[in-house]
C-alpha cells in the first residue's frame, strides 16, 4: 500500500454512527481544559485521546468493487481465522447441509463497516442474543451475539453474512431488513470495538482465500459464483 493510499485510509471520515461518541469525547475534552482544576484537565486530556481513537475506529473509506460479475468479496476488513465447512445458522433456515464459511477476525485497528458480499436481495435478518468470547475463537460462531442475515442471489441461491461481537464490542448495528435489495460492496452495518464477521457460502461454491490472509471489505474476492 503507497504512503497516499495509507494516509487516504487513516483520514476517511467516519461513519454516522461515531457521532455520540464523537460529540461526547469532544465536549469533554474543551470542557476539562478550560476549568481550572487538575482533574478535569486529565479528564480532557482522556476525553481528547478517546476523541482520537474514535475517529480512527470509525473511519469509512471508499472502496472499489471489482467490475468483475458472479464473484463474492469480503464483507469486512481483517484477517481470516478459518475455514471450515459447516451447517449454516439455524436461524436462517438454510438447512443442514454443510457449507463454507470463512470467517474474518477484525481488531480495534480495523476497518469496522460491513459490506455486502454480492449483489441480492436480504430475506431473512436473525438476531441472537449471546456472550462476547473473543472473536477470534471458533466457538464464537455460535456462543456470541449475533446478527444474521440470509441473502439471495438473482439465480436463487442463497449465502448467509453473520455479525459477531467480540470480547470487547458491545454493540452489532444492522442498516438492513428483510425485502431490501443490495449491491455488491455497499455498506450495511457496523459492529463497535473488535469483532468478528462470518461468510457462508452457497453450496456448490469453494473459497479462494486462505487462512491469515488480509481482508479489505468490499474489495477482496474470497470466491467465484
Amino acid at each position: 500500500m503507497s504512503l497516499i493510499q495509507s494516509l487516504k485510509l487513516v483520514l476517511a471520515p467516519p461513519h454516522p454512527a461515531a457521532r455520540p461518541f464523537l460529540l461526547a469525547s469532544g465536549a469533554g475534552a474543551v470542557i476539562g481544559r478550560l476549568l481550572p482544576w487538575r482533574v478535569t484537565k486529565l479528564l480532557g486530556t482522556a476525553s481528547g485521546l478517546f476523541f482520537g481513537f474514535c475517529l480512527y475506529f470509525f473511519r469509512d473509506p471508499e472502496r472499489v468493487t471489482p467490475a468483475e460479475a458472479n464473484v463474492a468479496v469480503a464483507p469486512a476488513d481483517g484477517h481470516i481465522v478459518s475455514i471450515e465447512k459447516v451447517a449454516p445458522p439455524p436461524e436462517l433456515d438454510m438447512g443442514d447441509a454443510p457449507v463454507w464459511r470463512i470467517a474474518t477476525f477484525l481488531s480495534v485497528l480495523d476497518v469496522h463497516v460491513n459490506r455486502m458480499p454480492v449483489a441480492g436481495t436480504v430475506t431473512r435478518v436473525s438476531y441472537h442474543a449471546g456472550q462476547f468470547l473473543n472473536a477470534s475463537l471458533d466457538k464464537a460462531s455460535e456462543l456470541n451475539e449475533r446478527n444474521a442475515l440470509r441473502l439471495t442471489l438473482k439465480d436463487g441461491r442463497q449465502l448467509a453474512v453473520v455479525q459477531i461481537a467480540g470480547l470487547i464490542a458491545r454493540r452489532i448495528l444492522c442498516d438492513a431488513e428483510e425485502g431490501m435489495q443490495y449491491e455488491t460492496g455497499e455498506r450495511f452495518g457496523l459492529i463497535r470495538f473488535g469483532s468478528r464477521t462470518d461468510l457462508y457460502l452457497p453450496a456448490d461454491v469453494a473459497p479462494l482465500v486462505e487462512v491469515g490472509q488480509t481482508m479489505i471489505g468490499g474489495e477482496t474476492v474470497m470466491a467465484r459464483l
